[in-house]
């Protein structure tokens, strides 16, 4: 898995912007406790841009000031966006988990993340999906596009 890098010219994704404009809280899928680590790097970006942050992590009781949940199946409340930073093959019975938490608008699998199962269960839910991609990057697209 790789960290994400610097921004390029790239264009940001408007459904993604409107997403990010319109949520509140991430949840993360494998956030780390340690700081060097990209997870817990976008974590702390998107916590910093005043989304809360819900690490889900195996062990751990808190990251980031947080409450450390084992495992999606132990979220009830309302989620917008799950992103995900383990290997693509693991993803898809995250995704199947994801797709099912109330209020899910995004799940987003982060740079070099990529699985083509998950997005088929994403895309059979209706929850707008993204892979390969680092969401600090695309929430500093979209800033800067002035859409978030």
């Amino acid at each position: 898995m790789q960290t994400c890098e610097l921004p390029s010219a790239q264009k940001a994704e408007p459904k993604l912007c409107e997403i990010l404009k319109n949520s509140k809280t991430i949840v993360v899928v494998g956030l780390s406790p340690k700081s060097h680590r990209a997870s817990n790097q976008v974590a702390k970006y998107m916590q910093d841009k005043g989304y809360k942050i819900v690490p889900v992590y195996p062990r751990e009781e808190e990251i980031l000031g947080e409450k450390v949940y084992r495992s999606l199946d132990e979220i009830d409340f309302e989620v917008d966006i799950v992103n995900i930073f383990r290997r693509g093959e693991d993803t898809p019975p995250i995704v199947e988990k994801a797709v099912k938490l109330p209020g899910i608008k995004c799940v987003f699998l982060q740079e070099g993340v990529i699985n083509e199962k998950s997005k088929e269960i994403a895309e059979d839910a209706g929850v707008f999906y993204i892979e390969d991609k680092c969401l600090m990057i695309e929430h500093k697209r979209c800033e800067k596009e002035g859409l978030v």
